[in-house]
């Protein structure tokens, strides 16, 4: 609901809505009156770091990080288009890279889902060591985009540091929801022998010695204990928060998802 106006009270009326501003000022009692705001603006923040374009082939078959985070932004999109509802969207690598006013209507969810196809194939990328995650920047850029009260579904790896005011202050105007896309392999690596790990933001590499059970076991405690401590800052920021992994049916996991907010 949002504010509408203020009226002179009148008998009746819940003593819990007046405003004492309004009444002290013309010195009779007024009271506020609200409306529900039927129509809600979805808001999508897309990361497209370098570090979204792991999984795939290299965790077996299926759709690397990006590629289910773009199906997973495509399904909410034309979930919002069907439902009547604006949607904006904005995404982010290093900094905020495009902006989407909210808008209705197929052509629009179709202009953003192909723009987040087309950051798959992008020839202008930055070298190594000048790329990153801004997503803290990016959910300030969110805040001040969106005017009214609106869906804000953060879909990232959260492979980054500085975000965490930012989705509070988010968060208590807004009904956010943190969407993380892992990979199989952020689990459980198996043993895969001696690997090259490369990270993409930095370019830097090193061998992990996956058939060594030590590091298979320090590999997965790591991102345990990565995948507690962002749940705990979710929750903590009052974000819904949701894993989808890319060995998973994305519009299966979403209803499922949808579907218990609705009846809760």
């Amino acid at each position: 609901i949002e504010f509408d106006e203020a009226r002179r009270y009148e008998a009746g009326d819940d003593v819990r809505s007046i405003d004492w501003n309004v009444s002290a000022r013309f010195g009779v009692p007024y009271v506020k009156l609200y409306r529900e705001e039927k129509e809600l603006t979805v808001a999508l923040v897309l990361d497209t770091s370098a570090s979204m374009r792991t999984g795939g082939e290299e965790a077996g078959d299926g759709p690397d990080v990006y590629e289910q985070a773009v199906l997973a932004a495509a399904l909410i999109a034309f979930s919002a288009e069907r439902a009547g509802q604006r949607m904006s969207a904005l995404f982010f690598d290093r900094e905020i890279t495009r902006i989407f006013p909210p808008r209705k209507g197929r052509y629009h969810a179709m202009a953003v889902i192909s723009a987040a196809l087309g950051e798959n194939s992008r020839d202008s990328r930055p070298p190594p060591g000048d790329k990153g995650s801004a997503l803290g920047a990016a959910l300030i850029g969110a805040a001040r985009l969106l005017k009214k009260r609106s869906l804000v579904v953060i879909i990232s790896d959260f492979l980054c540091v500085n975000w965490e005011r930012e989705l509070g202050d988010l968060a208590r105007k807004h009904d956010v929801i943190a969407l993380r896309i892992v990979s199989p392999l952020d689990g459980d690596i198996g043993d895969r022998g001696l690997l090259t790990m490369a990270d993409r933001e930095t370019g830097l590499s090193l061998y992990g010695p996956t058939s060594f059970s030590s590091f298979r076991s320090a590999w997965t405690e790591w991102h345990a204990e990565r995948a507690r401590l962002w749940e705990a800052i979710c929750r903590r920021a009052g974000a819904a928060h949701l894993v989808l992994s890319t060995s998973e049916d994305a519009p299966s996991r979403l209803m499922r998802f949808f579907g218990g907010r609705r009846r809760s």
